[in-house]
């Protein structure tokens, strides 16, 4: 994984391989029938622990449930309310979906978020932040 020309200065070099392992790792365990699109989305913890989660697909499109929701459920499912970072790995390295965004948006605005390509041996090729990602977030409390 290159990731010499997207800042990550957040993370350690062993942190961000990590965290960047992790999401290709899950991307592979996606369920995807019908687009063939896999996904996979790493969350990092303030103290390095890592919760993965990959798309799962349903015939009826609107059920379907992105990687990224998927890696937030699973850290809120442990207690987790905060993290540090999230990685995306996909083909294609896409950006997250507005839903998914929005969701991202109630743990915080700061944080990165790490686009990986898939089909270039899990390239790092963009950093941006939720606040970047989708300005003027719909948020009912301003403090948090």
């Amino acid at each position: 994984m290159d990731s010499d020309s997207v800042d990550t200065v957040e993370l350690s070099p062993d942190v961000a391989q990590k965290l960047f392992a992790a999401a290709l790792a899950v991307q592979q365990r996606a369920y995807a029938p019908y687009s063939k699109f896999l996904v996979g989305a790493a969350l990092l913890t303030s103290d390095n622990r890592i919760f993965s989660g990959c798309n799962i697909e349903n015939a009826s499109y609107g059920l379907c449930l992105c990687a990224e929701r998927s890696a937030i459920a699973a850290a809120v499912s442990a207690g987790v309310r905060s993290w540090r970072a999230v990685a995306v790995a996909s083909r294609g390295a896409v950006t997250p979906c507005g839903a998914c965004r929005q969701v991202l948006s109630e743990f915080g605005l700061d944080y990165p978020i790490f686009l990986l390509d898939s089909q270039l041996n899990g390239q790092l090729t963009q950093r941006l932040t939720v606040a970047e990602l989708l300005p003027g977030a719909f948020r009912l409390d301003s403090e948090r």
